[in-house]
């Protein structure tokens, strides 16, 4: 090699990041290469989230949520990765009848729940003003294609870190599930770079007992 920088990537980084945790201090931002076709998304998944939503804390997180989008923005919102449903069906119970609150997801019990409801609304085909990603952003690889369909509002929950040894031995480090990996200030600067400007933030979640949940909301600039 003569001491010189050869062009593209060398073999060498794609053998240590395969199947491991990639961490960028300095962005606050974590990688990990989830296996296509790993994801756990079938109906054991979609009734795991009902039951959830089922509960005290369950109630508590999606009143949380629904209030938060309705503190910030009235109109429709497409909700990423529905989990039980709740979320649209907290929204929508409150808006007199007429529902301004749709949904879009790959795990295809939830999307046959949705389309079942006329409630299946997929932000690729078009612009979306708003959209909630309730611990979702983490699981998509390519979020970006995503948010350039947004052109108001965010609304994101996730696990927020502090370092790539805090993921390492958090209970949201899934190898399955989890691609992102963000600390409180790589998320904001992950959404800078794409356009949007924190508008609020808080730990309403983390207060109601999950672990490491950040709440935030973004606007498009």
């Amino acid at each position: 090699m003569g001491g010189v920088l050869q062009p593209g990537r060398p073999q060498f980084f794609d053998a240590c990041a395969e199947r491991r945790l990639t961490w960028w201090p300095e962005l606050g931002v974590g990688f990990y290469p989830v296996e296509c076709g790993a994801e756990p998304y079938d109906a054991a998944y979609f009734e795991r989230y009902q039951r959830q939503a089922d509960s005290a804390i369950g109630r508590a997180l999606m009143q949380a949520r629904v209030d938060l989008v309705n503190r910030h923005f009235a109109g429709t919102v497409v909700d990423i990765g529905i989990g039980s449903g709740a979320f649209l069906e907290g929204r929508n119970g409150a808006a007199a009848g007429r529902p301004n609150t749709f949904g879009f997801d790959v795990n295809p019990i939830a999307a046959a729940w949705l389309k079942s409801r006329s409630l299946w609304l997929d932000p690729y085909q078009g612009q979306v003003p708003a959209v909630t990603l309730w611990d979702v952003l983490e699981h998509i690889p390519d979020f970006g294609e995503l948010l350039d369909r947004v052109s108001a509002w965010v609304f994101v929950s996730i696990p927020i870190f502090t370092s790539a040894q805090h993921v390492l031995r958090s209970k949201h480090f899934r190898r399955d599930e989890h691609v992102w990996y963000f600390t409180n200030e790589g998320l904001i600067r992950t959404f800078d770079g794409c356009g949007f400007d924190l508008a609020a933030m808080n730990t309403i979640e983390t207060d109601l007992g999950r672990e490491d949940i950040g709440s935030f909301v973004f606007r498009r600039r």
